[in-house]
C-alpha cells in the first residue's frame, strides 16, 4: 500500500486531547477536520472543572465538531449529564459509553436521547453486536459518530480491519452515521482506515506531530537513525 499525501485522504482527522493549548494548536491545522476528549485525557491534563473546561474550549472552537464524554455509571444521571453537554454548543456531539462499568448496555438511553435530537459518539465499541445494536438505535435524521476502538482490538492480537469493514457495511442502513477508527496506535493506521473507506481517525497530539514523516524517503530516514544511534553514544562517552 503505497501512502497517499495527507491532503489526498478522505478520511476525516479529529485531533484526540484535552490539553488546551494542544488543543487548539491542531484545531488551527487545515486537515484536522474536528475534536474529541475523554476523561481519561482531561484527568491527565489536569481538568478539575468539567463545565467550565468545556465552555473555555467550546469559546475557541465553533466552526468544528468536538466530543465531550459524560462520566456518570447511572443512566438517569447520563441522559441528564448528556442533555447538559448537548446544550453546551451545536458543534457538540455527547460520547457515551456503549455500556457502563456493570456491563449494562446503554441502547435505550440512545434511543431516548435520539428521540431528543442529541448528536452522539457512541464510544469504546469493540464488537460487531455492539455496532448492531447501536446502529439500531441511532436516529438517521440525526449526525452521529459510532467509535469503535480499533487500537485496542489490535492490541489483543486481532486485526481489526475485518471489523472495520463489516462494521461499515452495517452502517449503510444509517446516512447520518459516521464510523471512527478510535485508539489508533501509529501514523500507518490513518492510511490504513482511509484505504478501507473509514469516515474518521481520531490521533492523539503524539502521533499527528509524526505527520512531517510521511513521504519522508527511507534511505535518508536510515541515515538520519544511524546519526542519531552514532551522536548519542558520543554524548554518552561510551567506551569498551
Amino acid at each position: 500500500m503505497k501512502n497517499k499525501s495527507i491532503s489526498d485522504l478522505n478520511v476525516k482527522i479529529f485531533a484526540d486531547g484535552a490539553d488546551i493549548s494542544g488543543m487548539m494548536e491542531m484545531y488551527s491545522k487545515p486537515y484536522i477536520m474536528g475534536l474529541t476528549t475523554n476523561p481519561t485525557l482531561m484527568k491527565m491534563a489536569g481538568i478539575s472543572d468539567y463545565k467550565s473546561f468545556a465552555l473555555d474550549v467550546l469559546s475557541k472552537i465553533t466552526d468544528k465538531p468536538i466530543s465531550f464524554e459524560v462520566f456518570s455509571d447511572d443512566f438517569y444521571e447520563m441522559e441528564d449529564q448528556a442533555l447538559e453537554i448537548s446544550s453546551l454548543g451545536s458543534n457538540v456531539y455527547v460520547k457515551l459509553p456503549v455500556t457502563n462499568t456493570k456491563s449494562e448496555p446503554i441502547y435505550n438511553l440512545i434511543d431516548k436521547l435520539s428521540n431528543q435530537n442529541v448528536k452522539m459518539n457512541i464510544t469504546a465499541i469493540m464488537t460487531i453486536d455492539q455496532v448492531k445494536n447501536v446502529v439500531e438505535k441511532l436516529n438517521p435524521s440525526i449526525p452521529s459518530y459510532i467509535s469503535v476502538f480499533a487500537g485496542r482490538i489490535a492490541d489483543t492480537g486481532l486485526d481489526p480491519i475485518p471489523l472495520m469493514k463489516e462494521s461499515l457495511e452495517i452502517m449503510k442502513i444509517n446516512s447520518s452515521a459516521e464510523l471512527i477508527w478510535a485508539s489508533p496506535r501509529e501514523l500507518l493506521n490513518i492510511f490504513q482506515a482511509d484505504e478501507i473507506g473509514c469516515h474518521v481517525i481520531t490521533v492523539t497530539n503524539n502521533i499527528l506531530n509524526k505527520l512531517s514523516l510521511v513521504g519522508k524517503d527511507l534511505n535518508e530516514y536510515s541515515l538520519d537513525t544511524v546519526k542519531m544511534f552514532y551522536n548519542d553514544a558520543k554524548s554518552a562517552g561510551f567506551s569498551i
